[in-house]
């Protein structure tokens, strides 16, 4: 792995409207802040480690027609940038965006509430990913310790306490989930879940070109099953991370498992009691539930 700038070796947290964000990524706040949308961006939203990289890889694949020559010109973290990454020696995603042609394909993870308001005015598409909240607490505290930009996770016990109190980067898992939940009753967004994608691709590929307005023919459509199952992916170096700076995959690769129920593997059963009476408080005021 490469030798890593001081200010992006494990540095702080910091807050923007109160929500905590990777300290680099904080620094170009203003700039994430003011970006300009256009009315076709294509934005898609997760909280992290919930089926990100695998979404932006079906809508990159829908939007080429299956060609995967097409898409792997580039990784997809260049082909759907990150809006809120910034981080010394490469230029900030808003930079990307503000130079690359109709249409974009974004990514984000920012809180709903924190949003730049021009994706509101432009009445942007948003595609929303969410996975169950234990799942995303094993593999976020596994990229944790391999992505660099993060603070020390330290030991899972000590992760999963910061996870649900919310320091983390990006915030609450449930507080993230409910807003854009909330927020899907007023704006055009198609909220999705991962277990769904697991457990039937196609099903939800579907509901994704019809929530884009998008045809394509049978054939297309094994393609992309095809170069968007988790090994492809994961052997895929467009895909797979594995060319993006400030991560180290010999501790854990950046695409893991993919699958569900991965936390029963983690959780020990003091743990998972505590975490059932946290969730039940948490989503106490939602009638949006997960398969776990």
């Amino acid at each position: 792995m490469q030798t890593l700038p001081d200010e992006f070796n494990r540095p702080p947290l910091k807050l923007v409207g109160g929500m905590p964000i990777i300290g680099p990524f904080a620094d170009n706040w203003e700039n994430v802040e003011h970006f300009q949308a256009r009315a076709d961006d294509l934005l898609i939203s997760t909280y992290p480690k919930s089926g990100t990289t695998w979404v932006s890889k079906i809508v990159d694949l829908i939007l080429n027609k299956g060609d995967m020559a097409e898409s792997q010109k580039a990784a997809i973290f260049e082909r759907v940038p990150f809006l809120e990454c910034s981080g010394p020696g490469m230029p900030s995603a808003t930079e990307i965006l503000n130079k690359q042609d109709f249409p974009r394909v974004i990514k984000t993870h920012l809180q709903v509430d924190v949003l730049p308001k021009s994706f509101w005015d432009k009445k942007c598409k948003v595609i929303y990913v969410a996975r169950n909240a234990k799942d995303v607490a094993v593999s976020y505290y596994h990229f944790y310790r391999m992505a660099f930009g993060h603070p020390d996770p330290g030991t899972w016990d000590e992760f999963l306490n910061s996870y649900m109190e919310g320091n983390v980067a990006f915030g609450r898992w449930s507080t993230h989930v409910k807003g854009w939940w909330k927020m899907r009753q007023q704006s055009d967004i198609l909220y999705l879940f991962y277990e769904d994608m697991l457990e039937d691709p196609r099903r939800e590929i579907q509901k994704l070109l019809k929530f884009m307005k998008w045809e394509i023919s049978d054939e297309v459509m094994e393609k992309i099953l095809k170069y968007t199952s988790f090994q492809a992916m994961k052997n895929n170096p467009m895909a797979n991370y594995s060319t993006f700076p400030f991560m180290d995959h010999s501790i854990s690769p950046f695409m893991r498992k993919g699958i569900s129920g991965d936390w029963k593997t983690h959780f020990t059963v003091a743990q998972n009691e505590r975490f059932d009476e946290y969730y039940r408080q948490e989503m106490a005021d939602t009638d949006l539930t997960f398969r776990m």
